[in-house]
């Protein structure tokens, strides 16, 4: 059986309006998902006075504290 030509146009216009479609509703949640990320930090930075300290500068405070930690036992005789 052979099917008209026009039926494949219409099936293949209909299947690009979808994806069109889908693609637009994805691309606009994705953008009110970032705007939505956006304000959040921009509140979260407001509310604090003080900075946010950085991932580096809390790894290097927490490698200082084993050090003392370390030392610590040097002094007191302990084997750690």
């Amino acid at each position: 059986m052979e099917q008209d030509p026009n039926f494949y146009i219409i099936i293949g216009s209909f299947a690009v309006l979808m994806v069109s479609i889908v693609s637009a509703l994805g691309l606009r949640g994705w953008r009110d998902w970032i705007a939505l990320k956006h304000a959040e930090l921009d509140i979260t930075r407001r509310a604090s006075d003080t900075p946010v300290p950085s991932a580096t500068s809390r790894i290097e405070v927490a490698d200082l504290k084993e050090r003392v930690k370390k030392l610590e036992a040097i002094a007191a005789g302990i084997d750690i």
